[in-house]
């Protein structure tokens, strides 16, 4: 990173960042409906994988294991906030960015309260198993896992990628952010603590506050 260039990141001339925010709430307001309104296709592919994720957790006891790790301690939500907070010091201390900082501590934090609005809202049961491989608490819709770690990955990359980092470092940063979004979702319906709707909805959710946080950043930085 470039210490004068934190606080002013290159806008891409291609990207109209307002009209994907628009269209990723657009499918998000959509699922949520579908799946309030319990629309029965949606509902029985649902069942349908979760039976078959959670036969095979059943059977796989050591991949069901690593999954277990993986999401209750490498891609747990608080693992992301702590990190999170980690680059809120970073760009305050090193980079005198305090702008950057708050903005980052805001999108997080509206990004946690949406989506425990959204449960409460919604309050989806979770799957019940007989023989139950994992456990979680509170509504199931959207996965809190997939949304954390979509909307702190998200931002994050694209700190990266606007503040002057060599192309190798953002393109191993994409990676492992592209790997630990898709790796937590498929871990909570591998586990059996949500159904496969839930998870998208946590990814489209967090994708929107990410694209709605870039906006905002582009708009009113200093």
């Amino acid at each position: 990173m470039h210490t004068s260039s934190v606080d002013s990141p290159p806008r891409p001339e291609h990207r109209t960042t307002a009209g994907l925010a628009g269209v990723l709430a657009l499918c998000s307001v959509l699922l949520l409906t579908l799946v309030a309104t319990r629309w029965h296709p949606l509902i029985t592919a649902d069942g349908d994988i979760a039976a078959t994720t959670h036969r095979w957790a059943v059977d796989e006891s050591g991949v069901t294991q690593v999954c277990r790790i993986l999401t209750d301690w490498v891609w747990d939500p608080w693992t992301m906030r702590v990190l999170c907070a980690a680059v809120v010091v970073t760009l305050v201390v090193r980079f005198a960015a305090r702008w950057t900082a708050l903005w980052l501590a805001l999108a997080v934090t509206l990004g946690t309260l949406l989506q425990q609005g959204v449960k409460a809202a919604v309050d989806r049961p979770r799957p019940v198993w007989p023989d139950p491989v994992d456990s979680a608490h509170y509504s199931a819709f959207p996965s809190g896992h997939a949304m954390t770690a979509t909307v702190v990955c998200g931002l994050l990359v694209w700190l990266l990628h606007g503040h002057g980092v060599s192309r190798a470092v953002w393109r191993t940063a994409l990676a492992v952010a592209v790997v630990s979004v898709a790796g937590v979702g498929l871990t909570r319906i591998w586990l059996g603590v949500h159904w496969p709707s839930d998870v998208v909805g946590g990814w489209l959710m967090g994708t929107t506050v990410v694209a709605l946080a870039v906006w905002a950043h582009r708009r009113w930085q200093p």
